[in-house]
C-alpha cells in the first residue's frame, strides 16, 4: 500500500526512473520555450508587416506629394522666368543634379563597405594558428 505521507510520486524511484523524468521534463520544457518563441516570432512578423505596409503606403503618398511640389515649382518658376518651358527644364536639371549627388553618394557607400566579414575571417584564422601550435 502506498505511504499517504507522499506527495512526490518520484519518492522512492530508481535513478534510472529519476533520470528518465527529468529528460522528459527537459524536453518538454524545451517543446514549451519553442512554442512560446514561435507565437512570439509570430507576432513580431506580423507587426513588422503591417509595419511595411505602412512604408509602403507613405512612400507611395511621398512620391505623389513631391511631383505636386515640383509641379508648384514649375509653376512659380513660369511666373518669374514667364516661360512654362523654361521654368520646367530648370527644375528639371536641378532634380537631375540631387538625384546625381546621391547616386554618388550611394556609390561610394556600397564601395566602401565589403561584404566579407573582416572580424571572422580573422578571428577563425586567429583560432587555426592557436590550434597548430598546441598540436604536437
Amino acid at each position: 500500500m502506498p505511504d499517504p505521507r507522499r506527495t512526490d510520486p518520484r519518492d522512492g524511484a530508481t535513478l534510472q526512473e529519476l533520470v528518465a523524468h527529468a529528460i522528459r521534463d527537459t524536453v518538454d520544457l524545451a517543446r514549451k520555450e519553442f512554442a512560446l518563441f514561435r507565437a512570439e516570432m509570430a507576432d513580431n512578423v506580423g507587426s513588422i508587416a503591417k509595419g511595411a505596409a505602412f512604408f509602403a503606403v507613405a512612400a507611395v503618398f511621398a512620391v505623389a506629394s513631391l511631383i505636386w511640389l515640383t509641379q508648384a515649382l514649375v509653376y512659380g518658376l513660369a511666373i518669374i522666368v514667364q516661360s512654362t518651358w523654361i521654368a520646367a527644364l530648370i527644375v528639371g536639371v536641378l532634380l537631375a543634379v540631387v538625384a546625381g549627388a546621391f547616386v554618388l553618394a550611394g556609390k561610394s557607400l556600397i564601395s566602401a563597405a565589403t561584404l566579407v566579414p573582416d572580424r571572422t575571417v580573422r578571428s577563425i584564422k586567429r583560432d587555426g594558428e592557436v590550434i597548430s601550435e598546441r598540436t604536437p
